[in-house]
């Protein structure tokens, strides 16, 4: 006789983890701010500083660079710091820091009071960003977090698409630079406000920490990929930073950057929802390498044709390619470091990110000054060929020999 109580019996389902849990969702809104707030600023400092100070392209080059070399600086002590003290902790102190700087573009009367803040400010956004990514990572179960990182990404996407278009309107409207400082400055507190609500899950405590090493600040398995990712951002420095001024004064384009951003944000987004499934089925190296190869082929038609069509279709372009690629980077990083190296990761990433994007702001302009934006905009696409086959040739099997999970 058949016993058909085992049939008859419900399975139970496999309990899927959240993804969108109350603390990711802060730790994504308080990094939504964070990137808000710079990017209500980022694509019109150019005008700003030419406009006000009478600064030329090479000293618009220096003076913004500075504000991702001290950021640069700061992301190893931060990642050091995130993985020895309470994270939430750090990320207060240097969110409190990148907020109350925002009120110095006010007063700043002079270029280099204007640059010294800007020089400064740079610190406490390394840290915060440092801190935020790892904090958003903590608060995310094993089983989602490669997917997370993707959606998290989302976050400074959505800001980039919003915070240009804002700031472009602003400015049309009332050609007023303080309310710009003043509403970065509010939208930070409210992101500091967001981030004094979080609940950490609590840590496991490390008894034998290994003595101070390079490897503590530093993630020394991920230099093949930081090298790629530093390549691959400063074609992104270069067009980030001479976006708006570039199709002012050679397209005729005023007030286009926005539209710029918004169409590299949508195609962000649509690449990361793409590739945040992909992500989630383990394909890390497959998403990295379509998005380098999409990236590649934007920049060039950016620094080919020169019209209205390719200035917008380069952008979505570009996103569609970082959309995939970044994460992906990201998850590589994550993935070669243990969990006490998980904010050395984070740090390394982004100064890799920073090398490049900060070589891409002072070489771009010293090539736009000396011989246009077309040898700045080749130099960004050449950078770009390198970055690539860097990945190819040395990051990517690198990965797959090293990784730890």
């Amino acid at each position: 006789m058949s016993n058909n109580s085992d049939i008859n019996t419900p399975v139970t389902p496999v309990k899927k983890e959240r993804l969108w849990n109350a603390n990711y969702t802060k730790a994504w809104l308080s990094n939504f701010m964070i990137f808000f707030s710079f990017m209500l600023l980022t694509p019109l400092l150019p005008i700003y500083l030419s406009e006000n100070f009478g600064a030329d392209k090479d000293t618009i080059g220096l003076v913004l660079s500075g504000y991702t070399i001290t950021a640069l600086l700061i992301r190893p002590f931060s990642g050091y710091f995130v993985d020895t003290f309470p994270r939430k902790v750090v990320l207060l102190v240097a969110y409190s820091l990148f907020a109350v700087l925002f009120g110095g573009y006010i007063v700043a009367g002079s270029l280099a009071l204007f640059a010294v803040i800007r020089t400064l400010h740079g610190a406490p956004f390394g840290a915060t960003t440092v801190a935020n990514s790892t904090v958003a990572i903590d608060v995310l179960h094993s089983t989602r977090r490669a997917e997370g990182i993707g959606y998290y990404g989302l976050s400074n996407n959505v800001a980039t698409a919003i915070a240009p278009a804002v700031a472009l309107a602003i400015y049309g409207a009332c050609q007023n630079f303080d309310i710009l400082f003043g509403l970065s400055l509010l939208f930070a507190g409210g992101g500091l406000a967001i981030s004094a609500t979080l609940k950490m899950p609590a840590r496991e405590q490390v008894k034998n920490k290994a003595p101070l090493s390079l490897d503590r600040f530093i993630l020394l398995k991920g230099w093949r990929i930081g090298l790629s990712l530093g390549c691959l951002s400063f074609s992104y420095g270069v067009l980030s930073t001479y976006i708006a001024i570039y199709g002012k004064e050679e397209l005729g384009i005023v007030g286009g950057s926005g539209l710029f951003f918004a169409l590299l944000s949508v195609g962000l987004i649509l690449s990361r929802l793409v590739g945040s499934r992909t992500l989630r089925q383990g394909k890390v190296v497959q998403n990295a390498s379509v998005g380098v190869v999409i990236s590649l082929f934007g920049y060039l038609l950016f620094a080919a044709v020169h019209n209205e069509w390719s200035y917008y279709g380069s952008a979505l372009i570009i996103g569609l390619g970082n959309g995939h690629m970044f994460p992906a980077y990201q998850t590589m990083f994550i993935n070669l470091a243990s969990n006490a190296q998980r904010g050395t990761a984070n740090s390394t990433m982004l100064v890799s990110w920073d090398i490049g994007v900060g070589l891409g702001m002072v070489v771009g302009g010293a090539l736009a000054e000396w011989w246009g934006y077309g040898a700045a905009f080749w130099g960004a696409w050449v950078v770009n060929i390198l970055g690539v086959v860097v990945f190819f040739a040395l990051a990517k099997g690198h990965f797959a020999r090293n990784r730890l999970r």
